[in-house]
């Protein structure tokens, strides 16, 4: 191989940075401060394609220089970057805060496309014709309601089975086509359902017309009335069926439903305990600034209402009070799913205050303030 053509493959492989890195570099070592941050890279037409968090900004950007390309993402980002901005905070939790608004807002490319990590486990349920209830780390763009965060996928996941098992919800893919009983061609031969879960009755059947549409939505409702804690129904199937099997002596069939009985117990105490842990995140909290700006947030299950430099005299204090009446007067949120438009937040909430349980001792219940 000559050495144009070695030259030529190895710039396919690794083409040249947008910019100059090692003017970039200086700019980091002289401007940056090793202080809580939100960062900022940006493409040559000024478009924003990556925003981080930092609780040490030019440590943290120092670090990307370091970075291998193209292996590591840290190093791809710098390559297709060709500005770095940023804006300091007072503290960690702010920039926490801080990058997962600005993500939400700005949708920068390599935040969404690079993330592909689990973050929680959820259970769903997805709308359409024929709505699905499962399981899954991340909301997908057709899901209308979000349980959790549950702490175990494989329980999670055996839980939702059974629910579904039991009251006959389709498990397969969502581009299945759905057809209801009455809406298919009188004159044409039955259909057949396109899984062996109907077969064994853990399916209705919508994806061949064995289910009037009525009929499947009102199992749907009692899938999320039992999420929501409304109901006990699934339960009390699943115990008269033990209870059957129990006195006909099939012990081996009673000790099946009594699986079934513990998985929906587990599920049942598990969205409880989920609910409460949101209804819990309302308080007030007052952060800590590593600059001595200490700052009080406002929260209501799990959702940043406000922020305010911390009240330090008698006229801020009086003020702030005012905020937390007109907060006060606002209805609570409903309890239940969790809010989809601002799920991504009241899981950041969640996980910072289970990772930092100190910081649940600066935490005020709202009726102290007032």
């Amino acid at each position: 191989m000559s050495a144009l053509s070695r030259t030529q493959r190895t710039q396919q492989v690794v083409p040249l940075p947008s910019t100059d890195l090692d003017q970039l570099r200086r700019r980091v070592r002289a401007l940056a401060e090793n202080r809580p941050a939100v960062y900022q890279m940006f493409d040559s037409t000024g478009r924003v394609l990556y925003v981080g968090k930092a609780k040490r900004l030019r440590t943290r950007l120092l670090a990307y220089f370091r970075a291998a390309y193209p292996d590591d993402k840290a190093a791809r980002i710098l390559y297709a970057a060709s500005e770095i901005r940023w804006d300091y905070v007072p503290s960690e939790f702010a920039a926490y805060l801080g990058e997962l608004r600005q993500i939400r807002k700005l949708r920068p490319h390599f935040n969404y496309k690079c993330n592909q990590t689990r973050r929680s486990v959820l259970i769903k349920v997805a709308g359409g014709p024929a709505p699905r209830v499962y399981s899954g780390g991340t909301v997908a763009r057709d899901d209308v309601r979000c349980y959790g965060p549950f702490r175990s996928m494989s329980r999670t996941l055996e839980a939702v089975r059974t629910l579904n098992d039991l009251l006959g919800l389709r498990d397969c893919r969502p581009s299945m086509p759905v057809i209801f009983a009455g809406q298919g061609d009188l004159f044409a031969e039955p259909a057949q359902a396109a899984c062996m879960r109907h077969q064994f009755g853990f399916c209705s059947g919508p994806c061949a017309g064995l289910v009037a549409e009525r009929e499947y939505r009102r199992r749907v409702d009692t899938a999320i009335a039992f999420l929501d804690g409304r109901t006990l129904q699934p339960i009390d199937r699943v115990v008269a069926s033990m209870q059957e099997a129990a006195g006909n002596s099939q012990f081996e069939l009673a000790a099946r439903w009594r699986s079934k009985f513990e998985q929906l117990e587990w599920l049942l105490a598990a969205t409880s305990r989920a609910r409460t842990a949101i209804d819990l995140l309302t308080f007030v909290y007052r952060d800590s600034g590593d600059f001595g700006d200490d700052r009080v947030y406002v929260l209501r299950r799990g959702i940043v209402r406000a922020s305010f430099p911390y009240p330090a005299t008698p006229i801020e204090h009086e003020a702030f009070k005012a905020v937390m009446a007109e907060e006060m007067r606002h209805p609570a949120p409903p309890a239940g799913p969790l809010p989809l438009e601002s799920i991504d937040e009241v899981l950041l909430m969640t996980a910072w205050f289970r990772a930092h349980p100190e910081a649940l001792r600066r935490t005020t219940p709202y009726e102290q303030w007032m």
